[in-house]
């Protein structure tokens, strides 16, 4: 009956240990950033950098253009 209150007290530690390995394990792998940048497109959220980044891009050259025009000819 004893070892059966040991076997349920350290169970539960043994799939915490297991997710931490797991996780742990594929953190700098080429894998994983190929994971990172299909969720990132699959959420939208590379549209929306894109999207950012034109924003900015238009900013510039506006700000370009009107430096052009400001100058004495």
């Amino acid at each position: 009956m004893a070892w059966i209150k040991k076997t349920f007290k350290t169970w539960p530690l043994i799939p915490v240990l297991l997710t931490g390995l797991a996780l742990s394990g594929c953190e700098g792998t080429d894998n994983r950033e190929k994971v990172d940048d299909t969720v990132k497109e699959f959420s939208g959220q590379k549209n929306l950098e894109r999207m950012e980044q034109m924003k900015k891009d238009i900013g510039d050259i506006k700000k370009q253009q009107a430096d052009r025009l400001k100058e004495p000819q």
